[in-house]
């Protein structure tokens, strides 16, 4: 039987010593930082980005089909082989094996032991703390005077309503993933390779699972929704080019996300990814303080009154298509990763941010 399916069991034997292997190394973050995030990993990066990353479109679009055309294939095989059925369940059975064996050696290679290095903060020497709703408010008066003065250095930005793709440059993608890079490079890490922030159709395809964009290890490429309103865009594209850039976890992407839009120097990408974090912290202050927050939002001017509108009233086209097992799943798959908040990990970069300011101040 061994020698019948040996390929199937040496996937499945990787796919074992890939997750024994990330649980070793694990203990010992310094090793993944050094050797994999510093070293493979650095590879990998060059391979894809200096590879297939060139196309027009996003390479999910080749993986996708290709991937289903194989699994068709494979089961329309398995159906036709003629064989005692309790042989057929056997091998269909080593074949799943071996294939999740295959995705989770591939994924722990290609990115997946990222998110076993040292953490940002240690790195970076902050202190993050959680915030009470003293700091949680004097946060959002500083967000909130950052987003009323770029908005108005914004050449053309209307008085009263919202900001629309004509006021965004064509090149936001290579300048966002410039921005990524300096901050990064300024906190002496590594940043070979050229990671793409592709747009991902069919519109609705990552909003109605409450998400809005993806890095997919196996194509090296970040992706946002294009049903996202384009006020949206250059956080998530930045979060999602940190992810390509080594970073597992998903308060630290946001909060390379912040740093690069922060440090931009156009004014309607730093607007954005300063009013992403203001939205965030406006989530956070209004569930302590409702009537403060209702008031604080009176004060806005118009023009972000009309864009903070433009973006609830987008995201509402798309709806929730089975929000409890999504959110159930996602929070299984990022506990395994050794994020032990879960999907609350997103709202760390309300503590990295604060942290950064008391450092650098």
């Amino acid at each position: 039987m061994f020698k019948r399916h040996k390929i199937k069991f040496i996937w499945i034997a990787l796919g074992g010593l890939a997750i024994a292997l990330r649980q070793l190394v694990g203990m010992h973050p310094e090793w993944i930082e050094q050797y994999y995030s510093r070293g493979i990993f650095l590879g990998v990066r060059c391979l894809i980005d200096y590879g297939l990353a060139w196309l027009p479109f996003p390479l999910l679009y080749i993986f996708v089909p290709i991937l289903l055309i194989w699994v068709g294939w494979r089961m329309r095989r398995f159906f036709l082989t003629q064989a005692p059925l309790k042989e057929k369940l056997v091998s269909g059975g080593l074949s799943l094996l071996a294939f999740t064996g295959g995705v989770v050696f591939f994924f722990m290679l290609l990115w997946g032991f990222n998110y076993g290095r040292v953490s940002v903060e240690e790195m970076m020497q902050l202190d993050p703390h959680p915030l009470d709703v003293t700091a949680l408010e004097k946060e959002l008066q500083e967000e909130t005077k950052i987003i009323i003065a770029l908005r108005q250095a914004i050449p053309g930005a209307p008085d009263t309503s919202a900001l629309t793709g004509q006021n965004f440059p064509s090149d936001m993608e290579e300048q966002l993933r410039d921005a990524v890079e300096r901050q990064l490079a300024f906190y002496q890490y590594p940043t070979l390779g050229r990671v793409r922030g592709r747009l991902l159709y069919p519109k609705g395809i990552f909003l109605r699972f409450s998400s809005a964009g993806l890095y997919f290890p196996f194509t090296g490429e970040g992706h946002a929704d294009a049903g996202l309103h384009p006020l949206q865009l250059p956080a998530v594209l930045a979060h999602e080019m940190a992810h390509g850039y080594g970073f597992g976890d998903e308060g630290t992407c946001n909060f390379w996300a912040y740093l690069a839009c922060e440090s931009i120097e156009t004014p309607v990408l730093a607007y954005c990814g300063h009013l992403s974090h203001w939205r965030t912290l406006a989530v956070h202050f209004r569930s302590y303080k409702p009537e403060e927050y209702k008031r604080l939002r009176e004060t806005l001017p118009a023009g972000i009154l009309a864009d903070i509108r433009a973006i609830n009233r987008n995201i509402m086209e798309y709806p929730d298509i089975m929000p409890r097992f999504r959110e159930a799943a996602y929070e299984a798959y990022l506990k395994s990763q050794g994020i032990s908040e879960g999907i609350q990990n997103y709202d760390r970069v309300v503590m990295l941010v604060k942290a950064w300011r008391e450092f650098e101040n």
